[in-house]
Protein backbone atom coordinates (compact mmCIF):
# COMPACT_ATOMS: atom_id res chain seq x y z
CA UNK A 1 0.00 0.00 0.00
CA UNK A 2 2.45 2.62 0.59
CA UNK A 3 4.18 1.71 -2.28
CA UNK A 4 1.17 2.89 -4.57
CA UNK A 5 0.99 6.22 -2.19
CA UNK A 6 4.99 6.96 -3.36
CA UNK A 7 3.85 5.89 -7.02
CA UNK A 8 1.06 8.46 -6.69
CA UNK A 9 3.24 11.40 -5.04
CA UNK A 10 6.24 10.78 -7.45
CA UNK A 11 3.44 11.07 -10.70
CA UNK A 12 2.13 14.19 -8.91
CA UNK A 13 5.36 16.23 -9.78
CA UNK A 14 5.27 15.39 -13.38
CA UNK A 15 1.63 16.94 -13.39
CA UNK A 16 3.41 19.99 -12.91
CA UNK A 17 4.86 19.62 -16.62
CA UNK A 18 0.74 19.66 -17.59
CA UNK A 19 -0.25 22.83 -16.29
CA UNK A 20 1.24 25.11 -19.08
CA UNK A 21 0.31 22.83 -21.62
CA UNK A 22 -3.09 22.84 -20.45
CA UNK A 23 -3.55 26.37 -19.95
CA UNK A 24 -1.89 27.29 -23.67
CA UNK A 25 -4.00 24.70 -25.09
CA UNK A 26 -7.61 26.32 -23.51
CA UNK A 27 -6.28 29.84 -24.15
CA UNK A 28 -5.71 28.97 -28.22
CA UNK A 29 -8.77 27.26 -28.68
CA UNK A 30 -10.59 29.58 -26.88
CA UNK A 31 -8.56 32.23 -29.23
CA UNK A 32 -10.38 30.13 -32.32
CA UNK A 33 -13.52 30.70 -31.06
CA UNK A 34 -13.70 34.19 -29.91
CA UNK A 35 -12.90 37.70 -30.01
CA UNK A 36 -12.97 39.38 -27.08
CA UNK A 37 -10.33 39.16 -24.58
CA UNK A 38 -13.21 38.75 -21.84
CA UNK A 39 -14.66 35.62 -23.41
CA UNK A 40 -11.29 34.21 -24.32
CA UNK A 41 -10.58 34.53 -20.79
CA UNK A 42 -13.90 32.79 -19.49
CA UNK A 43 -14.30 29.78 -22.35
CA UNK A 44 -10.53 29.28 -21.59
CA UNK A 45 -11.22 29.19 -17.71
CA UNK A 46 -13.85 26.72 -18.71
CA UNK A 47 -12.01 24.95 -20.68
CA UNK A 48 -8.83 24.15 -18.26
CA UNK A 49 -11.45 23.03 -15.90
CA UNK A 50 -12.69 20.59 -18.19
CA UNK A 51 -9.38 19.22 -19.48
CA UNK A 52 -8.05 18.82 -15.81
CA UNK A 53 -11.15 17.32 -14.84
CA UNK A 54 -10.33 14.57 -17.70
CA UNK A 55 -7.10 13.90 -16.64
CA UNK A 56 -7.61 13.32 -13.25
CA UNK A 57 -10.43 10.96 -14.47
CA UNK A 58 -8.31 9.43 -16.41
CA UNK A 59 -5.76 9.31 -13.84
CA UNK A 60 -8.04 7.94 -11.12
CA UNK A 61 -9.20 4.92 -13.56
CA UNK A 62 -5.67 4.39 -14.29
CA UNK A 63 -4.69 4.15 -10.40
CA UNK A 64 -7.42 1.84 -9.81
CA UNK A 65 -6.79 -0.64 -12.59
CA UNK A 66 -3.20 -0.41 -11.12
CA UNK A 67 -4.14 -1.11 -7.63
CA UNK A 68 -6.39 -4.43 -8.23
CA UNK A 69 -4.22 -5.84 -10.83
CA UNK A 70 -1.85 -6.38 -8.15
Amino acid sequence: MISFVLIAVLSMNRMWYALPLIVSVSLVYSATRHEQVKDIVQHAMRTAIWIFGFMLAVFGVLFIFTYYAT
